[in-house]
């Protein structure tokens, strides 16, 4: 993981955001996401510089993961 996951990750774990339970490195289909909160349908993506260079596979998997029902926040 990155120096921003770990440090964000330590505000995520053990339900510390709002009595949430978060999940690391979560499978969703055929994509990983960095942070999924099932009980609010959230992903939390840490967006590094590789992102740059992958925004249309970036805009599908925000397609699929919509379609799930599921909302993604980006952070760069």
């Amino acid at each position: 993981s990155t120096p921003a996951e770990a440090f964000l990750w330590k505000y995520l774990q053990k339900r510390k955001l709002a009595g949430r339970k978060f999940r690391r490195q979560h499978s969703i289909g055929n994509y990983i996401v960095d942070f999924y909160c099932p009980e609010a349908q959230l992903v939390i993506e840490l967006d590094g510089e590789i992102h740059k260079f992958q925004q249309e596979a970036d805009r599908q998997r925000d397609v699929y993961l919509a379609d799930l029902g599921i909302r993604v926040i980006r952070f760069e």
